[in-house]
This record gives C-alpha cells, structure tokens and sequence, in this order.
C-alpha cells in the first residue's frame, strides 16, 4: 500500500488522495485523485446507483449523498486515466469529508441510527401519575405478601422446631408444654428444662423445675417495715397502692407505735385520694400529708424526718401517660431524701401488661416489686416471669382488701407453690387422656 502511494504521488503529485482500493484478477485497482487550483469543466456521465445501496438508505437526502459521491469517485477516475483536471476535492466533498466511499457510507449508517434512538426515545410515551400510583401500589402489595409468606414460613419452622425437639426427648417437650401453660415465658420454660437431669423421671423431673424456678425468684424479706426511711409505692392506676400503703402503715404503727408512722400522698389527680388515705389515716392513728408539688413534698420530707417510716402514696397513671413521666421526676429530685421505690403490680395482669408497666418505670431505680391481687388470679406465671426476667425482686403479697391482714412477705417457695396450685386447678393439662397418660406429674 505505501509503494502504491508513492506510485499514485509520483503519477499525479504531493496532493494527490487515495479514493478506494480493490482487488482485482489483474492485481490491485487504486482510485485517486489530485486538488487543482483552477479545474475545467468535465462532462461526467451519469451514474446508476446499485439497488443495495438503495436499500441501506432510508431517505431521499442520503440517496443524493451517496449518487454524489458516486459521481465524484467516477470523475476521478476518468482523471487519472485520461490525465485531464477535476474538480477542488474540497469542494466535491468537503475538507472534512471521509477518505473512501464505504466510510462515508458507514458514517452515514450511524448518524442514521443516533437519530433512530434519538426519535425512539423522544417519542417513548411518558407514564401517567395513575400508573405510576398503580405501581407503586402494586409493589406494596407485593411487599406485604412476601413479608406474610415469611411469617408463616417462620411459624411453620418454629413449630418443626418445636416438633423435632418433643421427638428427640419428648419428656422435654412434656415438661416445656406444662410450663408455659403455668404462665411461665418460653424462654425461661425452654432454659429450665434443659437442666433437667437425663436419668429424672417425670415426677422428679417436674419437682426439680420447680425448685429452678423458686431458686431464680429473688425476694427482699420484710424490708420496708424492717428498714427505717422513706418508701413510694409506683404503678399502673387500679393496681391497689392506696390499699397496700394502708395495709403496711398499719402494720409498721402496730410493730413501732403509730406516732412514729406517716403517710403523704401526691395524688393531685384522683377525686377523694386524699380523703381515702386521711380516713385510713385516723383508723391507725398516724398522721397523713397532702403534697402539691415537688416544693411541698421537699417541705413535707424535712418535717417528717424524725419519722421511723414515711410512706408515699402517688398517683396511678397508664404506661403511655406524659404525666407518669413529671410523677417520676418528682420523686428523683428528691433523692437526697433517699426515697425507696416500689412498683405495685397486680398478679393477674397478661405477660405484656406488666412488661410494658416495667419498661414505664425502668426510670427510677426500683427496690422491688409488691403483687396484688393474688387472691383474683388463675395464673402466677406470668407475673413471676416478668419479675425473674427483669431481676425484680418480689417483697410483699397482698390478696385481700382487709387492713392489714391480707398482705404477707414475699416467699419464693410459696409463690411457686401458689403458681403450681393455681395451674392444678385452673389450667388445662392438655387433656384428661394426657392426665392419664402422665400420672405422675400430678401435682
């Protein structure tokens, strides 16, 4: 090809342009030509452009492009046969044009197809605001059903969980089954059980739980009428604070004397809460405060420091009432005053209840927990759970209204024994058949 250049420069000079190339049976066929400055009028004969070209090219415009260069590579070879002058090559083509006719064919097919795309996508019909909420809503849809088909698979799963553990020790499952039908959570129920000893047989395994659970239950004793100081009693409303409150004055007034007890309450929002404390109050001869506010309750402490127990009676709000929170900011402004807290909780409230009333208060440091309502319940498990799992220990049991006789200490052993009696005689046992099948874990 460099030898042919030469030759084509040797022949028609320095500006002379290599056209085209083919092969032919003779040897190669070089088209060129050469810029004049002051060309002469050639007569061109006309030129019939293949039909495949024809077909390549879409429009009218590129048809006479290409016929045009057609022309100018016709004329340029008569040139370079005939020796005589052509045409400026930069004005048959342009000073920028391409150096054959197959790259100008090539160039043309893609600005052919740039404008393609460009007009596809201009025209590409833009998605209505309604289509697009459709599809939007369609995917939720779609999001939802996943997460549905996840939870049932998730279910499912559990259960074979569950299943493949009953059949590889199905006493195991046994005694699981019967401790979460006691109330007791299934994390704990599921962590007793697998202490038991493998040579146990149900009776004894059964008792050996029960021992766990009563050594996992932590108590205070008779701490409050034992300990000299200031106590509040916290809580959900209706769980029985005035009640307990009343019960313990009258039993500290009959170990100390009744002038060495008082009671205060800061229950500015119940009808008649001052009034039921103050009638209390004159049954067991000991003197009862009122307290507004923070200021008063400071002014109220300091008058009553010679007292050997001042107990604190506040008002009972729902988990998710705002004023729980200034109740309980309250009482920690006065911690100088060293204020012992207890939360009165009632035995027969659901597992979610009381762990939704010890998240409420997670913001006080709790001494212990007091149970009410011993005497209504069908199920301790659930209350012992709670107090197990948040390492609350339990220190008075009340299960009457009588003051001050229906309230005791706290005792992990009986709480256990209760829970065990309770479950006896109220909870369902799977089935009579199950009794049968299992006698010895009668209770």
């Amino acid at each position: 090809m460099r030898d042919a250049l030469n030759q084509v420069k040797k022949e028609l000079g320095g500006d002379a342009v290599i056209m085209s190339n083919k092969k032919t049976s003779e040897g190669i066929e070089i088209v060129a030509a050469y810029d004049q400055a002051n060309p002469e009028p050639v007569n061109v004969p006309s030129f019939q452009i293949p039909k495949k070209a024809q077909a390549e090219k879409g429009s009218n415009a590129n048809y006479r492009q290409v016929q045009s260069t057609h022309q100018t590579a016709t004329k340029s070879q008569q040139v370079a046969s005939e020796g005589k002058s052509v045409p400026s090559l930069s004005e048959i083509i342009g000073d920028s044009g391409p150096d054959s006719l197959r790259e100008l064919l090539e160039k043309q097919n893609a600005d052919s197809t740039q404008t393609s795309n460009d007009n596809s996508f201009t025209n590409r019909p833009v998605k209505s605001t309604n289509e697009e909420v459709a599809s939007s809503s369609a995917i939720n849809d779609i999001r939802n059903e996943l997460n549905s088909l996840r939870n049932v698979l998730q279910f499912q799963v559990s259960g074979l969980i569950k299943q493949e553990r009953q059949r590889a020790n199905p006493l195991h499952g046994y005694l699981t089954s019967r401790l979460t039908e006691m109330g007791i959570s299934h994390h704990i129920a599921n962590e007793i059980v697998s202490y038991t000893p493998e040579d146990a047989d149900e009776r004894q395994s059964w008792l050996f739980l029960l021992k766990l659970l009563a050594n996992r239950i932590q108590t205070t004793g008779n701490a409050i009428l034992a300990e000299k100081g200031v106590v509040a009693l916290v809580g959900p409303t209706g769980t029985g604070k005035t009640t307990t409150i009343a019960k313990l004055a009258a039993r500290a007034a009959q170990k100390y004397g009744a002038e060495h007890v008082a009671m205060v309450t800061i229950d500015s929002y119940r009808i008649a809460a001052y009034e039921q404390l103050a009638t209390y109050g004159k049954i067991i001869g000991c003197n009862v405060k009122k307290a507004q506010n923070a200021e008063e309750l400071s002014d109220i402490l300091y008058q009553l420091r010679n007292k050997r127990l001042v107990l604190i009676d506040t008002a009972g709000f729902g988990q998710r009432d705002s004023r729980l929170i200034k109740q309980l900011d309250t009482l920690n402004q006065h911690s100088c005053a060293n204020i012992k807290k207890y939360v009165v909780i009632q035995a027969n409230a659901q597992y979610k209840v009381l762990e939704h009333t010890l998240d409420a208060f997670k913001a006080i440091d709790l001494q212990g927990c007091i149970l009410t309502k011993l005497d209504e319940s069908y199920s301790l498990g659930e209350a012992l759970s709670v107090a197990i799992e948040h390492k609350l220990a339990v220190s008075y049991l009340t299960d009457g209204q009588r003051v001050p006789e229906d309230i005791k200490v706290a005792d992990a052993k009986f709480l256990i024994s209760a829970a065990a009696k309770l479950y006896k005689k109220y909870g369902l046992i799977h089935t009579a058949k199950s009794e049968q099948k299992h006698p010895a874990m009668a209770i």
